[in-house]
């Protein structure tokens, strides 16, 4: 699965009107949510918001909106480095348009029906990253995702071994 983004969203109004925030098809809740960290490494307000239209009708807790910006606080490069061409040598500068390439459950049977597991690869990790979904009224929304927030290798700029 793929999904195309143009440009990042610079603000709410651009980001709710992107042709990906069709959110019938869960691959592009995946795209949207790296949208919406991007937005939250600009601005916490927005990104919480933008954030919370992906959530659905379960909005981010106090507790979350802190491990988000924990995660990012240093690395907001962190969005754009699941992006295809992404990489710690070229400082995490995606190919444009962004496309984000995802990767199926290879083990759908250990997931609750009205679940779906995906997960997307990054070069600064050995392994993929899984997200997990929930369909509600024929919409995927974010349900579990701190793979997504987790550590990856510095950009090159920032990593004095390189």
């Amino acid at each position: 699965m793929k999904v195309i983004i143009e440009a990042m969203p610079e603000n709410l109004d651009m980001f709710k009107s992107m042709p990906a925030m069709d959110l019938s098809r869960p691959e592009n809740t995946c795209a949207m949510f790296l949208c919406a960290l991007h937005l939250f490494t600009k601005d916490q307000k927005m990104g919480t918001v933008a954030i919370n239209v992906l959530k659905g009708p379960a909005a981010l807790s106090p507790f979350d909106v802190q491990f988000i910006r924990d995660r990012l606080m240093d690395k907001p490069y962190l969005p754009v480095a699941y992006f295809d061409g992404a990489t710690p040598e070229n400082n995490y500068e995606p190919e444009k348009p962004y496309t984000l390439t995802l990767h199926a459950d290879g083990r759908p049977q250990d997931i609750e029906e009205g679940y779906m597991r995906l997960y997307v690869a990054t070069a600064g990790a050995d392994s993929k990253r899984a997200i997990t979904l929930r369909q509600k009224d024929n919409n995927w929304y974010l349900w579990d995702y701190p793979g997504f927030l987790a550590d990856i290798r510095k950009p090159q700029k920032e990593d004095p071994w390189a």
